[in-house]
């Protein structure tokens, strides 16, 4: 679907690569960065609040994406907010798994990343198809900003539960 994607606003093969460089040469270098800074943080759901946040403003990006460097910039976007994401949510599933089942919850947790990613990818390969590319940023764009509010209520709760 990218590949095809790339190819829709000029781009080739090598284009590609060079936004999937973008997206994990951010992420890696800023992982490492965000992994140090983040016993700091008292409050990990700011974190999530940022992160998700950078998800949702790099899935509404690439609406506007008509050119290869739009695109970088939004793999950019993209590669932050998963360098800032996954130490958060790994710090916080980490926390909340029983250590007598950690190994299998985090089985569990993969395994659930991986089919919510196979299902992502069939859907939108169908709105793709069917209904171009534009709609299919707008349907991500919501799907993120539904994750995004949706962490309102998780830090209400979380909240409610800790510092009551």
């Amino acid at each position: 679907i990218y590949a095809i994607f790339v190819e829709g606003i000029g781009g080739d093969i090598l284009d590609a690569s060079w936004a999937y460089f973008t997206f994990m040469m951010t992420s890696g270098i800023v992982m490492i960065i965000i992994g140090h800074l983040e016993t700091r943080v008292k409050r990990l759901e700011y974190l999530l609040f940022f992160g998700y946040s950078l998800s949702s403003l790099g899935c509404l990006l690439y609406f506007f994406v008509d050119n290869q460097i739009k695109l970088l910039f939004t793999q950019a976007v993209l590669g932050l907010s998963e360098a800032i994401l996954i130490p958060a949510l790994d710090t916080l599933y980490s926390k909340f798994a029983e250590e007598r089942s950690a190994t299998a919850d985090w089985g569990y947790w993969e395994a659930m990343q991986n089919i919510l990613a196979a299902i992502a990818a069939l859907i939108g390969g169908y709105v793709a198809s069917i209904f171009g590319f534009k709609t299919l940023f707008l349907l991500m764009f919501i799907v993120s900003l539904i994750s995004f509010l949706g962490l309102f209520r998780l830090i209400k709760i979380k909240s409610k539960n800790i510092y009551d």
